[in-house]
């Protein structure tokens, strides 16, 4: 039959309309199915970014044959594993601040009594004196009637602070306890759901497609993997200069810096507050070591060890690695710490593809 026959066309024009509205139809189902989850796709992300970088390590324990009672037990196991890793140093952190609860009171209550005096050191920084005066007219004097402190007084301030920190508290639970459910079923139907989805992207957008999805893969675990040993080697080289200055509870600083290492430039915060302790308390030595220390080990880390481990594993250059993850920071969040790289990836690759 000539493909110009008369009812070929009109069914032609059938099939298309039939296309495109199954299209349209999956399109939205897929929006309202995003929008009812709204609240918990940042939980999903970080299951599925948490998948990644355990992947080999699955592929490894589990074996090729991946019976559904062993990958039940692994999935549980890392699940477990993870779910340590995330809460057991909060759990270390706020056990050290309840056993100094009753020095901080006891230093509270004075200082709402007495006032707290101003560091000698204040007036010789830079624009030290305007600090001082501010300080000696609302935080020297009985805190009590200090202009400071009258937009906190009163139960309804103190009642909407403890209602927005517990709310905060609360939601930070359930978001983990959501992750951590996610993560399991990831893990424990991994291969299965990796093969589906490779041959689901291989039929949408072809073998480019499936590699495409495999270079971002493995810049989200290389991220991942940058991330968290760099935070770690951070917190232990600055948790030397802690110890050496002599200051008190050097291993959970270390510990705290190590976790605020793992986001960029942020391990700066802790030890710039241990070193204000040490000034405070006369030892502008140990402060200026712990500031010196500090200022070295993060500037290499940030901008060559971090960008290096993960370009090599991503095969980017340094500045997308470095753009990506600031980038990513700050247009999604903590979790754009690992889809910035992921997305620097693929346009590093769609960018050679184009080229050849």
């Amino acid at each position: 039959m000539s493909s110009n026959h008369p009812l070929l066309s009109p069914m032609r024009d059938t099939r298309k309309a039939q296309r495109i509205a199954w299209l349209v139809l999956n399109v939205v189902l897929i929006g309202l199915a995003l929008w009812v989850i709204r609240d918990f796709i940042g939980p999903v992300v970080w299951a599925a970014v948490v998948t990644i970088a355990l992947w080999p390590l699955l592929l490894r324990i589990s074996g090729p044959q991946h019976e559904p009672r062993k990958a039940s037990a692994i999935a549980l196991l890392l699940t477990i594993a993870v779910g340590l890793f995330v809460v057991v140093p909060v759990v270390v952190v706020f056990a050290q601040t309840v056993s100094e609860m009753h020095d901080l009171a006891a230093w509270f209550k004075d200082a709402i009594a007495n006032g707290i005096p101003v560091p000698a050191f204040l007036p010789k920084l830079p624009f030290g004196s305007q600090v001082a005066d501010w300080w000696s007219a609302n935080l020297a004097r009985p805190l009590i009637g200090s202009p400071a402190m009258e937009q906190l007084h009163g139960t309804a301030t103190v009642v909407t602070v403890g209602r927005h920190v517990g709310f905060l508290a609360l939601r930070g639970i359930v978001h983990l306890g959501f992750m951590l459910l996610v993560l399991f079923v990831l893990l424990r139907t991994g291969p299965q759901l990796a093969d589906q989805s490779v041959r689901a992207v291989r039929r949408l957008f072809g073998m480019a497609g499936a590699r495409l999805a495999v270079r971002m893969a493995a810049a989200v675990r290389g991220t991942v993997t940058g991330l968290v040993v760099v935070g770690f080697g951070e917190g232990a080289l600055i948790g030397i200069a802690y110890v050496l200055a002599g200051l008190p509870h050097a291993a959970a600083l270390s510990l705290l810096t190590a976790i605020a290492a793992m986001l960029p430039f942020c391990a700066p915060i802790v030890f710039c507050v241990a070193a204000l302790w040490l000034f405070s308390h006369g030892s502008a030595t140990g402060a200026f070591a712990v500031l010196a220390t500090g200022a070295v080990v993060v500037f290499v880390a940030e901008h060559f060890v971090r960008p290096v481990m993960i370009g090599n594993t991503a095969r980017l250059p340094f500045l997308l690695v470095l753009f990506g993850i600031l980038g990513g920071a700050q247009t999604f969040g903590l979790v754009g710490l690992f889809i910035g790289p992921a997305l620097m990836t693929a346009l590093a690759v769609v960018w050679r593809d184009s080229a050849q």
